[in-house]
């Protein structure tokens, strides 16, 4: 490991560590799955069910479940209906990642992340002074990679779908077309955000602000003809109208005249890519999560792998002595996040060693359950000896047991704000996702190293983490989040609220959460801890403060019978879970 950190503090810790983890994984609870005595109850059903943060896109996805498609065709007319009923981060314009678990046990992951256009440099977002420029990689026509949403929905219902694409896009079609009420989400935010990424581009302006210059409020009718009109050429003529056709032609052209990148060869050039999930074991359980370019499954699995060497069920869901550990655990794992993840097919990414047993034994070894260790004295791991903010996510499980966990976005809400001509397709900012100046913070204040930084047709990294975990063989908990940064903590706290400490669905969502991503050094909690424990985490030297809450998880959990028991999370708005 690093240099700073001594003999000294491991050998300190050591005997704790051998102490701990003889007793580590032996009190955990059994789940409760909802019964009379649980704080919280979850949504059940039987033959299917769909999580999301939008009511009509979730009854879109149960319909399409009714009407005989499975997981993967309920998860694309989700994917499709929430780019209508909630643009903060449903998309054409972005990209993301899809993991599906088909009921015989495959598991694979597609990765429509988007990528960086030909003409993408190492520095076009340093101003003349070298330094980070944030409006040219947030709100500039440079902000946009080239989305990937369109081929990866394509890719997943070639390999796994069921039904038509245009069966599956007609529901958001009708949305668009027909016009949607604007709930309380999508009113609140384009109150707060839409003016500042949406009312300086006149063709955003046109579809999300009224006549008087006003923001469509809460109970009004939204329609979006543009919008219909390009998923209706997708429906017809498959994601050649994106990458090839008259789509293309609209983001094209709003490039060049705007002084952007994408040009149409970069769009007919995007594919979406299937890949082999990161996996690893916790206390029993299989874990199958997002390889790079998301970080997400690495740092998940490496961080689990820490904490099976402690007793978390022993110590206490919110007891200052599992946070501290916990927190302890996230540090290691956001300080290699800093330095070893980028896009695999540009960088070697040593997956191997970052979720390697050993390795995180060698990480638990110099945790104190007493004193936080400064984020100043931790480093990237040597790992040589072991190699051998706005989102959303959809959870969907059918009645054969085939289940899908989909992450997707614009980065922030609203993407760049920018629509791309008449299109009606809003285009991301995932470019800020690079790391523009190696060592900088982006947005999320997550510092990225030379592995991240800027190249043509290359992958920004990400945090979305959609993760399914499988229990003696068969799946147990489709889980998944937005939320940059914070997202891999979110993800993992659902694992270890509903392993370790027996939760079920809805008590994992509802518990409170909290995160730490090694810089800054800051325990970000959100409310509802005791006093008491923040307080001792205090003494511990945890710099803790309480911030606005974090994530949204869209949750199922499959009981042992088969019944499906489904939660959405209560920091979100006018989202449901619902199934048959």
């Amino acid at each position: 490991m690093g240099q700073s950190r001594t003999k000294l503090a491991a050998a300190l810790v050591t005997a704790l560590f051998l102490c701990q983890s003889a007793t580590a994984a032996t009190t955990a609870p059994p789940v409760s799955y909802g019964v009379s005595a649980d704080t919280f109850h979850p949504e059940t059903a039987q033959h299917g069910m769909v999580a999301s943060v939008d009511a009509l896109a979730t009854q879109v996805g149960v319909d399409v479940l009714k009407q005989g498609g499975n997981a993967v065709d309920a998860a694309i007319a989700v994917g499709y209906a929430l780019a209508v009923t909630h643009p903060q981060a449903g998309n054409l314009g972005g990209g993301g990642f899809m993991l599906i678990r088909t009921a015989s046990g495959r598991t694979t992951a597609i990765d429509f992340r988007e990528m960086a256009p030909i003409k993408a440099s190492r520095d076009m977002f340093l101003d003349a002074q070298g330094n980070a420029d944030s409006k040219k990689s947030l709100t500039s026509h440079l902000a946009s990679g080239v989305p990937g949403t369109v081929a990866g929905f394509a890719l997943a219902r070639q390999e796994y779908g069921t039904l038509p694409l245009a069966q599956l896009i007609a529901p958001a079609i009708k949305l668009a077309e027909k016009g949607i009420v604007v709930n309380e989400a999508l009113a609140d935010d384009l109150k707060v955000y839409g003016k500042e990424v949406l009312v300086n581009h006149p063709n955003s302006k046109a579809i999300f602000y009224k006549p008087d210059g006003q923001p469509y409020a809460r109970g009004e009718k939204l329609v979006q003809h543009n919008l219909a009109h390009s998923l209706r050429l997708i429906a017809t003529l498959g994601p050649d109208a994106f990458y090839k056709g008259e789509i293309a032609d609209q983001i094209a052209a709003e490039m060049t005249q705007n002084g952007g990148l994408i040009g149409k060869a970069d769009l007919a050039n995007y594919k979406a890519v299937e890949r082999k999930p990161i996996s690893g074991t916790y206390r029993g359980y299989e874990v199958f999560s997002m390889p790079p370019p998301s970080s997400g499954g690495i740092h998940i699995v490496e961080i689990l792998n820490i904490l099976e060497n402690f007793d978390l069920a022993k110590m206490g869901f919110g007891s200052a002595d599992a946070m501290q550990v916990m927190a302890e655990a996230e540090k290691y794992a956001y300080a290699d996040r800093s330095e070893y993840l980028g896009d695999p097919d540009f960088v070697k990414v040593p997956w191997q060693a970052l979720t390697n047993k050993a390795y995180a034994k060698s990480l638990a070894q110099q945790i104190d359950v007493n004193k936080a260790r400064p984020s100043t004295e931790i480093k990237p791991g040597k790992l040589a000896p072991y190699e051998s903010n706005q989102t959303t996510h959809f959870s969907v499980v059918d009645k054969q047991g085939n289940a899908v966990a989909v992450t997707y976005t614009l980065n922030t809400y609203f993407g760049s704000g920018i629509v791309a001509g008449k299109s009606g397709i809003l285009l991301n900012n995932e470019m800020d996702d690079f790391s523009a100046k190696p060592g900088t913070p982006n947005i999320y204040g997550l510092v990225g190293g030379e592995a991240n930084a800027v190249q043509p047709y290359k992958r920004p990294l990400s945090s979305m983490s959609p993760t399914i975990v499988a229990k003696d063989g068969k799946t147990w908990l489709v889980t998944g989040s937005p939320g940059g940064s914070r997202i891999i903590t979110t993800v993992l706290q659902m694992v270890v609220n509903s392993i370790d400490f027996g939760m079920n669905v809805a008590e994992a969502t509802n518990a409170p959460r909290f995160h730490h991503q090694w810089l800054p050094d800051q325990l970000r909690v959100e409310k509802g801890f005791s006093p008491d424990t923040l307080k001792l985490l205090g003494d511990k030297g945890q710099h803790v403060k309480v911030l606005p809450a974090m994530g949204s998880t869209q949750s199922i959990m499959i009981g042992p019978d088969g019944t499906l028991y489904g939660a959405s999370d209560p920091r979100s708005i006018d989202d449901l879970t619902a199934g048959y």
